[in-house]
């Protein structure tokens, strides 16, 4: 355990400690890291079941996009700080948080998963719940949360 370790990260408080927590379990297992970063684009945003215009979802999906993109810059920055030396991989996907998390440690043969407790998702995880708590009930690999 601990070779394989996919990290998604937000933007959050709780991703950098999940990202830092990570770091030291592969630093201390020599395994690799897989900081994942998911998008979830307007068109798939249907709690609110609310109808935007085209261009404006465009626009604000490219700027989402960027900001994903931003964040894993940032995860680079975060592991230069806690002086990580070891194998790091950082990829961006789009669509369900948690289902893309399942799917990427799947696709990845990761065997775990160092998640943060609590996101950026704000009323979305109030109403149907957190993405750390789905990714650790549905996961097939061992899943730590970080509070």
């Amino acid at each position: 355990m601990f070779q394989k370790i996919l990290v998604p990260v937000d933007g959050s408080n709780s991703a950098w400690k999940a990202l830092q927590t990570a770091a030291a379990l592969a630093e201390r297992f020599q395994g690799e890291l897989r900081v994942f970063t998911v998008m979830e684009p307007y068109n798939s945003l249907s709690l609110f079941q609310i109808t935007l215009d085209e261009n404006l979802m465009d626009r604000s999906n490219r700027e989402m996009k960027k900001a994903s993109l931003a964040v894993l810059d940032m995860a680079k920055e975060k592991l230069q700080e806690y002086g990580f030396k070891g194998k790091a991989s950082f990829e961006e996907g789009e669509g369900n948080p948690a289902e893309r998390i399942l799917e990427k440690s799947r696709e990845t043969d990761c065997d775990s998963i160092v998640i943060g407790s609590r996101g950026l998702s704000g009323i979305t995880e109030f109403l149907l719940g957190s993405v750390s708590s789905k990714v650790s009930q549905y996961a097939a690999v061992p899943v730590f949360v970080v509070k």
